[in-house]
């Protein structure tokens, strides 16, 4: 499936090639296409979709009076013909139905076709009210497209030149033509440009089709570089992608070979541009946005796809603008405001109006506006592609077609069976998370959030393959431990108890390997649970990164977890003294304080690469650890500024304020803290990606973006763990398996 893409024939385009005469006009040019016709006829008299769609019968009725027409130029088939004629008069009703999934430019085309037949003296059994309706159908989306007098209008009626064909200006029509000599990569409109200008191009275009596919024609031509990039776009969101590591590879490197060559079939076209633009970027191509300009919002409503307003191609505009990773691209930040705009005012059209638009084009839509991609979880995400993802891959232009490279079952069925074998596994493993809560003690100390599920959400979110089980239970029990302790040196410790423990730290962890029997002289029993916690986890991350790493780490470990304890021991100073820091004091302090270190850091050993000591200690390392939690802390400081400060407690909003000198509300600290997130995130992202140059393996950098999401879905709404989000979110990583019906 990644070496061939499987395109269906469409009667319809098949029908208009096979009324190209040749030369002498007496015959037609491409005879196969005829006997196709003569040989593809379905039992209930119509051309097209063997079961067809209940919903796609003006499809069925538009290809069957093509192919009727086409039999009738060349006076064969007359048989055929009267069962299609047959065909019509049964389902006529349905052409004025609103109900019905439309064919683009069905109601210019079909009455084109109808009159047509009626110059060539078929008796088409059509009533004289019937035949009213449906040319007042016509009279209005032309009057409607005339009125509007855009240039996508104008593109849109060149794209139907079939329909409209005797009074065309086909010199206009063809400075449409691409490099491959089509009209639009449409057969039926290339077809009727040769019948009308001879243009040679066109008819190697049709000559390369009929080579490729025998004797009938697809509804669009090429395909091939959307559909494999469909491929990979649906493996992605099915979390399924790690299984076709080599597969997508080959198809992302291809892929920046022809983005490099300008090729016309990614850059014509919306969606494949705005697709492969996206998957270079998150698989580390540095391209620019440039070649996105020609899909800017006036080049998009003045295409014939904005004025049919393609959803499906602002989707794929709108993901694309997400993928921001340098200070200063506009192109990009104008395309996500006009297309989120775009797509929540068609998002409220198919809400109003649900019978009309594919409801999976709607549900997609919906999740993109309200999930972004910096706080897209893996495994929310996922579970949700799972659910949403439609197996029916048909798809509707000028008549319907499919493809098996969209839409696959297989994909749905491998999604399933791989996310109930990860789920199966995480539910075990949080059932052990719970188990070392209570073996602890940490479940005795009544100061501290009991936030086990949201902690192991975090770890299995994105980390979700099988392998990586210790990856996920160092983050987990680690995430628990600076959960507590933040309460710890927020709520319930002295002083002393604080010191005392950072120095238990200092002397039974720092003389490594120690004696865990060995008797401590803690001054109160909070710090004996918290530092036996503490010494015990260490202990254990430090055994099995050496299996891994082939080296002690537990020194770095230790380090990380002194570093974050002083940390938090100058915040509590400041909160005990009632001290006003700078603003610069307190961000260089609370990157360390949030306290995120200790979850995100002994999580790199675990993840596959070994790491040296120089890649451990590379500036590169330490950048992305600082964009993370200076994101992270932001995050938390608008939302929780109102609560601290009533606690006594100053954060990044609070201090804004007060150096303000009085000029600077709250509203104007949040506005300007969001746009440093905002920048943070972007400059994150950007060093995530980076291929050439960088000293960090990827699935490590992974791992600073990973948390960076979590930090988003934690904060972006509520104050951390108070959401009703969150809790949603549990049950959804945690809960049932997936049934798949």
């Amino acid at each position: 499936m990644f070496n061939k893409v499987d395109l269906s024939v469409s009667s319809y385009d098949t029908a208009w090639v096979a009324m190209v005469p040749s030369p002498n006009s007496q015959d037609p040019f491409f005879p196969e296409c005829v006997n196709w016709l003569l040989c593809n006829q379905l039992h209930d008299g119509s051309w097209g979709h063997p079961n067809f769609h209940p919903l796609l019968k003006k499809d069925a009725l538009l290809s069957t009076l093509a192919c009727i027409l086409a039999l009738k130029q060349w006076s064969v088939g007359e048989e055929l013909i009267n069962n299609g004629l047959r065909f019509i008069e049964l389902n006529i009703s349905s052409a004025t139905d609103e109900v019905q999934q439309s064919p683009l430019g069905f109601d210019i085309i079909f009455p084109s076709l109808i009159q047509s037949a009626m110059n060539l003296d078929i008796n088409l059994p059509l009533g004289e009210s019937t035949l009213a309706s449906i040319f007042h159908m016509r009279d209005f989306e032309l009057q409607r497209g005339n009125g509007s007098n855009s240039e996508g209008w104008r593109a849109f009626l060149a794209y139907i030149s079939e329909g409209n064909a005797e009074l065309q200006d086909w010199q206009t029509v063809m400075k449409y033509q691409r490099k491959n000599g089509s009209l639009f990569n449409s057969p039926s409109t290339t077809a009727a440009a040769f019948t009308h200008t001879k243009n040679a191009d066109c008819l190697q275009y049709l000559r390369r089709l009929l080579d490729k596919f025998g004797n009938a024609v697809p509804t669009t031509y090429p395909l091939d570089k959307y559909a494999r990039l469909s491929m990979v776009s649906s493996l992605e969101s099915l979390g399924i992608d790690r299984h076709f590591r080599e597969e997508i590879r080959s198809v992302i490197d291809e892929t920046y070979r022809l983005w490099l060559q300008g090729d016309e079939e990614i850059f014509s076209d919306a969606a494949t541009c705005a697709m492969a633009f996206r998957l270079l970027r998150v698989n580390g191509y540095d391209i620019s946005a440039d070649p996105l300009v020609k899909f800017s919002e006036d080049c998009f409503f003045n295409s014939y796809g904005g004025y049919l307003k393609d959803v499906s191609a602002a989707l794929e505009l709108f993901r694309a603008s997400e993928i921001i990773i340098h200070p200063d691209e506009s192109i990009l930040e104008k395309q996500n405001y006009w297309t989120s705009h775009f797509l929540k005012e068609e998002l409220s059209n198919m809400l109003i109006q649900p019978h009309r638009p594919n409801k999976h084009i709607a549900l997609e839509v919906d999740h993109a506006l309200k999930s972004p991609y910096h706080a897209n979880l893996g495994r929310l995400s996922t579970k949700r592609a799972i659910k949403h993802y439609n197996t029916d891959g048909t798809r509707i232009l000028k008549s319907s077609y499919s493809s098996l490279n969209i839409g696959h079952e297989d994909f749905l069925e491998l999604a399933v069976e791989d996310y109930n074998i990860c789920q199966s596994i995480h539910r075990k493993e949080f059932n052990h998370l719970e188990r070392w809560v209570v073996e602890h003690r940490l479940d005795k100390l009544k100061f501290a959030r009991q936030k086990q599920a949201y902690c192991y959400l975090s770890a299995a979110a994105d980390l979700f393959p099988p392998e990586l089980s210790d990856a996920r239970m160092s983050w987990a029990k680690n995430a628990f431990l600076t959960t507590v302790v933040d309460d710890f040196f927020d709520i319930d410790g002295s002083e002393e108890e604080l010191i005392n423990l950072i120095q238990l730290v200092e002397k039974y962890v720092i003389p490594f390997p120690w004696d865990l029997d060995a008797s401590v002289d803690c001054c109160s029993k909070h710090v004996e649970i918290i530092f036996s916690a503490l010494r015990d986890t260490i202990s254990e991350i430090g055994v099995k990164a050496f299996n891994l790493q082939g080296r002690n780490v537990t020194t770095d470990v230790i380090k990380i977890w002194l570093d974050c304890l002083n940390s938090m021991l100058k915040e509590a100073e400041w909160s005990r003294n009632k001290s006003v820091p700078t603003m610069d004091e307190y961000m260089a302090n609370a990157g360390t304080s949030f306290a995120l270190g200790p979850i995100v850091l002994p999580a790199l050993y675990f993840v596959g690469p070994k790491l040296s000591e120089e890649v451990v200690g590379n500036s590169e390392l330490q950048y992305l650890f600082t964009l993370m939690s200076t994101c992270g802390r932001l995050l938390n400081d608008v939302q929780s500024f109102k609560r601290e400060l009533a606690e006594g407690k100053l954060n990044a909003v609070s201090l804004a304020t007060i150096h303000g000198g009085g000029t600077v509300s709250e509203e104007d600290a949040i506005n300007d803290i969001k746009n440093v997130i905002t920048s943070e995130t972007r400059e994150l992202l950007r060093v995530v990606l980076l291929e050439k140059g960088s000293a960090v393996p990827r699935a490590c950098k992974d791992l600073f973006w990973n948390l960076n999401k979590v930090m988003h879905l934690f904060y972006w709404k509520d104050d951390g763990y108070v959401g009703n989000e969150m809790m949603k979110a549990v049950n959804e990583v945690i809960g049932e398996l997936i049934v798949l019906q």
